[in-house]
């Protein structure tokens, strides 16, 4: 069993239901999206800035990002756990398996702060 710091939370069962969590925020914020398109007649560029000016769409957009975040997190954790193994890569696969996930949280991070950026403006 892989057991790191580099594990979201703290068990199997844990980062299954938030990556289950997350992709029903994902798939509700498509289907609010999907839907908000379609209702939309005329569609311009004022209609969606207005869209998406409003409080309620920027906390949920907001979510939506942190939810890509922590789903493709563990995503990318249970890839690399096993396929990057010191049994089919050798020595260098922790260090190659950290590398890759260091890289992650940094451009995680600059799309959290770019998110927030271009939603609340600050």
């Amino acid at each position: 069993m892989v057991t790191a710091v580099t594990s979201f939370g703290r068990s199997g069962l844990y980062d299954w239901l938030v990556q289950r969590f997350t992709a029903i925020v994902l798939a509700a914020y498509t289907v609010l999206i999907v839907a908000f398109i379609a209702m939309q007649s005329n569609l311009d560029y004022a209609t969606w800035v207005e869209f998406h000016r409003q409080t309620w769409m920027r906390i949920f957009s907001l979510l939506c990002v942190l939810s890509v975040i922590a789903h493709s997190w563990i995503g990318l954790w249970g890839v690399l756990t096993d396929y990057i193994t010191t049994r089919m890569i050798g020595g260098s696969a922790v260090a190659l398996r950290v590398s890759i996930l260091g890289l992650f949280v940094v451009v995680a991070f600059a799309f959290v702060v770019w998110a927030v950026e271009i939603l609340w403006g600050f």
